[in-house]
């Protein structure tokens, strides 16, 4: 069930302490970034390197070009918390009907404070985080408390796996999941599904396992597998290894989920 909107303005900070952000896609009528038609903004930067990332165009923090068959194009704008606002609050009668904006990335929490600058600045629009959890707990409730919604990443719980595959530790994730379920803010597990790394039985059980553990059990997301991310890495000057064999089908199994009453589908 969706929360109520929160509404209005949250704060109105003086101009000298308006953050600024860098975005690389202002997507507009998505429909699997949360419920309904939504906006979805993606910010540059990620700690994560992830062996299956289908926007390295939103690794790097800084603007960058990409080129490609069809040319040059540039990757990442800069805005002011007011300037992206005053875009999004102009798109509010569409938002409003169900659907909202989304932050996205790259990775949202390492723009925090702009992230947070951007939400405290619209009005009446249902607001969706959705995050890998890597970051500062400071960071990470500072965004997550002004937000509908979080549609939160766990990707291995193996921390071995989880550094051989995605570049970082998943402690700061699990601490963070842990202070979500804490906080009045909804959320669902999201879960890639990548053939031969996170779709095996040991780690969607304890994917599972870990859910159950929580203050309060949400619901549990598989997503299929992205196939189309190897031809943005030349364009990014970046080469595609993804060390994992793409022709296997992922294994969307639910059973570990089942065994353990937790709610979860194939998204």
């Amino acid at each position: 069930m969706m929360r109520a909107i929160k509404k209005g303005p949250r704060k109105t900070p003086t101009v000298a302490t308006v953050p600024t952000g860098v975005v690389f896609d202002l997507r507009e009528l998505t429909v699997h970034d949360g419920p309904g038609i939504r906006t979805t903004v993606f910010l540059k930067g990620c700690p994560l390197r992830c062996a299956w990332c289908h926007n390295p165009e939103g690794l790097s923090p800084e603007p960058q070009v990409m080129r490609g068959a069809g040319g040059e194009r540039p990757v990442g704008q800069s805005y002011t918390a007011f300037e992206l606002a005053t875009i999004l609050n102009r798109q509010a009668l569409l938002l409003r009907d169900g659907g909202g904006v989304t932050f996205s990335g790259g990775e949202p929490l390492m723009q925090a404070a702009f992230v947070a600058a951007v939400i405290d600045r619209l009005e009446e629009l249902h607001v969706t985080l959705d995050t890998s959890g890597y970051g500062t707990e400071e960071d990470f409730r500072l965004v997550a408390g002004k937000c509908d919604l979080v549609l939160f990443d766990l990707k291995l719980m193996d921390a071995e796996a989880h550094r051989r595959w995605t570049g970082v530790d998943n402690q700061p994730i699990l601490r963070n999941l842990a202070a979500l379920a804490s906080m009045k803010t909804e959320f669902i597990i999201r879960v890639p599904l990548i053939p031969g790394v996170t779709d095996t039985p040991e780690n969607l059980r304890a994917i599972a396992q870990r859910v159950i553990e929580l203050p309060k059990r949400p619901r549990v997301e598989l997503l299929p597998y992205n196939r189309a991310a190897g031809g943005k890495y030349a364009a990014c000057g970046l080469e595609w290894r993804p060390a994992y064999d793409e022709s296997v089908a992922p294994q969307a199994n639910l059973k570990p989920f089942q065994e353990l009453n937790v709610e979860a589908a194939l998204a």
